[in-house]
């Protein structure tokens, strides 16, 4: 029943972590900042704008972006196949660059080239994740990592390397060159409107869920660490994205792919021969 109950409002949850973040981020740059609600507010006014459509496509692979980002989160709340969540989060992340495609704008065009490019930076390292967790446990399932609590001390190598993908997933400096504001407007956000943006805006908060949720594997079964870790990662990301400026995509990529590719796969090494 509580597994149900945080299916179903973890879009809501995701949007309070936005909205929370974006007050810290405001206080640790001095400043009043929205408050916590503003990423409802801002939902709100996004579903009485008038929608501008370019074209089915566009809209359909909107649509199954968030659709997909919801049951990766689903899989995660009720104990599924962590090698099939990392499948299916890769796949929602094909819509989305699909959905860029599909217009005629160079931004969402560029836009989609990036997150190309950083998918081929963060995948393998979750995939290796993945295979930690099954080398530990001898399972995949969700619900027997669940089981454990010596992760830190057994895949510190690979829990470095998920820190590494904590700001390219939520798209925080350095890592934030997918959506660039400053050079390509949003990036593949950039055609949509209205209540269809809106799509996109939640399935942001349901990445919050997804990360913060993969985070919190690393602590098994003890749900005290597991919300310590949480936490401290949560500061961590904020006060590196306010501290560091953007880096090139490129580098993204190189960055990711030499330090958290090499951490992981050492750890996986420390896993199986020591």
């Amino acid at each position: 029943m509580i597994e149900i109950l945080f299916f179903l409002i973890a879009p809501f949850v995701g949007g309070l972590i936005y909205g929370l973040e974006r007050v810290v981020r405001a206080r640790m740059q001095r400043r009043i900042g929205p408050p916590i609600l503003q990423p409802f507010y801002d939902m709100f006014k996004l579903i009485q704008k008038e929608p501008f459509i370019v074209n089915q496509y566009h809209i359909i692979f909107g649509i199954f972006h968030f659709i997909t980002l919801w049951i990766v989160v689903g899989m995660l709340i009720f104990g599924g196949n962590l090698l099939y969540v990392v499948f299916i989060h890769l796949f929602s992340t094909i819509f989305i660059i699909l959905a860029g495609y599909s217009t005629k704008s160079i931004y969402s065009h560029i836009g989609s080239n990036r997150e190309l490019l950083s998918i081929l930076a963060y995948e393998p390292i979750l995939i290796l994740i993945a295979s930690g967790f099954y080398l530990i446990n001898g399972s995949f399932e969700i619900s027997a990592i669940r089981e454990s609590s010596h992760y830190l001390q057994t895949m510190p190598l690979l829990f470095l390397a998920m820190l590494l993908i904590v700001p390219i997933k939520l798209k925080k400096s350095p890592f934030d060159a997918t959506e660039a504001h400053q050079e390509i407007v949003g990036g593949v956000e950039v055609e949509y409107s209205g209540v269809f943006f809106e799509f996109l805006y939640m399935a942001k908060w349901i990445e919050y869920i997804f990360i913060y949720m993969l985070v919190f594997l690393f602590a098994g079964d003890n749900i005290i660490l597991g919300i310590v870790l949480c936490l401290i990662v949560f500061i961590l990301v904020n006060l590196v994205d306010n501290a560091t400026a953007r880096v090139k995509i490129n580098h993204l990529v190189k960055i990711a792919l030499i330090i958290g590719l090499v951490l992981s796969v050492l750890n996986i090494f420390g896993i199986v021969y020591v």
